[in-house]
């Protein structure tokens, strides 16, 4: 559906041209009918004739209002969203690939997704670029119900894009295009506060640290939701490609590591950080628990997780699949495990509870790694019941 830009009414005022708009960033509400159908609008005709000085163009989901009180399970997640080009063949290099599936990605993005899949509540906060792919990931955001209020669009940018080589035990290496891409230039003023602020889970990455101004608006992001009392939540998700070298990268990681609630890290995440020391051994992984963490969570592929609290630690085993693409398998895991707890935080002091909680979380893994693609392969809360079902059967 095109919009005529001849004559436009942003709440009571109407603007006869492009012309008359200032140079700030504006926001557009559209009310709820019968082609919106209370998601998320964009309009690449209306987009594509703003100025290119900052006009920028929120949807707001739902009824035409935002909620005036705190969603109990929302999880807010903050950060990339990207496309993924991955090989249709696996074992090949990039060079030798004969074609790639397109699919959207991106770490917090695909934990957005797969809490909406799950049956949960869920926002994303973030970048694009102003162009077809910008307007396809808006769109997956609105197919998945994922309420997308704090997504903006940057004329001058165009949205990452990153290539996926698929090695045959399914693992993977990324080249990015990113040079700047979209997600990098958020700026602090660009925050969606009153979401952040209303959400249950504030969730995160650390690809956001690297470079401003997307740095300065990752850490007010963070600092607003402290203080406001959500639970923070942290995956590294570490892409040593993106940084400047490995050391910045460490530090980076390890600067906002003390902020966080809930951090989830893989074995080779732990040997990175620790600067090589054994990631099966607890009491290398304690040292990275620290008083304010209340869960942290340390990922095993296929052999599953494991969990540690002030009070206790284990571990819960994975699921067995012939995996096709690990790409989200990671975020999904995370979507499984913040679905639960933004439902019933109380999770954290039951161990027994917690174990099946990321049992549930597994299974999420394990499904998505059986088909190519990040947001493609998220499974649906069905799916996962029906996973656990097969695995006492």
């Amino acid at each position: 559906m095109a919009l005529n830009p001849a004559s436009f009414h942003f709440g009571s005022v109407a603007l006869n041209s492009w012309d008359s708009l200032p140079s700030c960033p504006i926001s557009v509400f559209f009310q709820r009918n019968s082609f919106t159908q209370g998601f998320s609008f964009f309009s690449p005709a209306l987009m594509g004739h703003g100025p290119r000085s900052g006009l920028r163009v929120k949807a707001y989901s739902g009824d035409n209002q935002l909620p005036q009180k705190r969603d109990s399970s929302l999880v807010v997640c903050f950060g990339e969203m990207l496309i993924d080009f991955v090989p249709t063949v696996s074992g090949l290099s990039l060079a030798e690939a004969p074609a790639f599936k397109k699919a959207p990605g991106g770490a917090p993005a695909n934990v957005a997704v797969g809490i909406s899949r799950l049956g949960g509540s869920s926002a994303f906060i973030g970048k694009v670029g102003e162009d077809e792919f910008g307007y396809m990931l808006a769109d997956i955001l609105r197919q998945n119900n994922v309420n997308s209020e704090g997504m903006c669009f940057d004329p001058g940018a165009r949205t990452a894009l990153a290539f996926v080589t698929l090695r045959k035990d399914g693992e993977r290496e990324f080249m990015f295009y990113r040079n700047p891409s979209a997600d990098m230039l958020l700026h602090e003023s660009e925050l969606n506060l009153d979401l952040i602020k209303k959400a249950k889970i504030f969730h995160y990455g650390s690809i956001s640290l690297i470079t401003e101004p997307c740095k300065s608006a990752h850490i007010a992001a963070a600092k607003a939701a402290k203080e406001a009392g959500v639970l923070l939540s942290y995956d590294p998700n570490l892409r040593l490609p993106l940084w400047p070298s490995a050391e910045s990268a460490r530090e980076g990681i390890l600067s906002i590591w003390d902020t966080a609630d809930i951090i989830k890290i893989s074995e080779e995440e732990i040997s990175f950080l620790t600067h090589g020391e054994d990631p099966y051994d607890d009491n290398i992984v304690r040292k990275l628990y620290h008083s304010n963490l209340k869960l942290l969570l340390v990922t095993e592929g296929p052999d599953g997780c494991r969990y540690y609290t002030k009070e206790c630690n284990g571990r819960v085993k994975g699921f067995r699949v012939e995996a096709v693409d690990t790409t989200g398998a990671g975020d999904a895991f995370v979507a499984g495990i913040l679905s639960q707890l933004a439902t019933d935080i109380t999770l954290l002091q039951d161990e027994k509870r917690l174990r099946d909680a990321l049992s549930f979380a597994n299974a999420c893994g394990a499904l998505t790694v059986t088909e190519r693609g990040a947001i493609p392969a998220l499974p649906t809360k069905e799916a996962v019941a029906n996973a656990l079902l097969k695995s006492v059967a």
